[in-house]
């Protein structure tokens, strides 16, 4: 909730006409599901920020997502902190520069 509040008080926050926010604040994780779902199929969304503790929650849908807009970014919230291992855009690219050096014969 935390990085919620500070993104609103930075300004980022929107409420459209139809009363749809681009925010989420954590409610069940059916509610985290539809979200995304909605979030990255929404053409005014470039960039979907989600707490790494909150993506771990619904793993399989970050995971499986392969678009390149909106881009997914996890973010460490205060009680949870990053862990690297568990960020799917890091392990992309990874992944892209481990099968870009074995494709080019380097290591």
């Amino acid at each position: 909730m935390d990085t919620v509040v500070g993104f609103l008080m930075a300004g980022v926050g929107n409420v459209d006409l139809r009363r749809k926010t681009n925010y989420l604040i954590v409610d069940s994780i059916k509610q985290i599901e539809d979200t995304f779902k909605e979030f990255t199929t929404r053409e005014d969304i470039a960039v979907v920020l989600i707490s790494q503790y909150v993506a771990n929650m619904i793993r399989f849908l970050v995971d499986s997502y392969n678009k390149p807009v909106p881009a997914i970014l996890e973010i460490p919230s205060k009680d949870h902190p990053y862990d690297p291992a568990h960020d799917s855009v890091l392990s992309r690219v990874k992944y892209l520069f481990s099968a870009e050096s074995v494709a080019s014969g380097r290591r």
